[in-house]
């Protein structure tokens, strides 16, 4: 399972880590984006309210990628969208989009640009765990 975004920098991180910590090694999962960024700390903060350590991800781009056999991609963005339905044209894999919008352009106080980051891991969390149900759990 893949996710990805436009700089790997913050949504498919927390994605990726959150998948990690419902699962655990039952799921492969990695993340990529389009371009790629540092981890943004913001990211990492709300990621830690979780019990969840992206600090030490290392954003890498779909060229990066050592193997392409995914089941599924998710996108998280327009562009790596856009990227993904071009990387599967000719391989068995699912895409799906959940439309995530970018914390980063956030305004405000500290607070009120950590309340926006942690909307979108919120949103993530709901998605996974709705697509992703913990084990013995039934989704509904």
């Amino acid at each position: 399972m893949l996710f990805c975004c436009t700089l790997n920098s913050i949504r498919s991180p927390l994605a990726e880590g959150m998948l990690k910590l419902f699962h655990g090694r039952r799921i492969f999962v990695d993340s990529v984006g389009v371009r790629t960024a540092p981890i943004d700390p913001f990211a990492v903060a709300v990621a830690e309210e979780l019990g969840v350590d992206i600090s030490r991800h290392r954003a890498k781009t779909f060229d990066d990628l050592e193997d392409g056999s995914y089941d599924l991609i998710v996108s998280l963005s327009p562009e790596a969208q856009h990227k993904a339905v071009d990387l599967t044209r000719d391989m068995a894999c699912e895409v799906e989009y959940w439309p995530t919008f970018d914390p980063s352009v956030a305004e405000g106080s500290r607070e009120q640009r950590l309340d926006a980051y942690r909307g979108v891991r919120d949103q993530l969390m709901r998605r996974i765990r709705e697509r992703f149900p913990p084990a013995g759990s039934v989704a509904l």
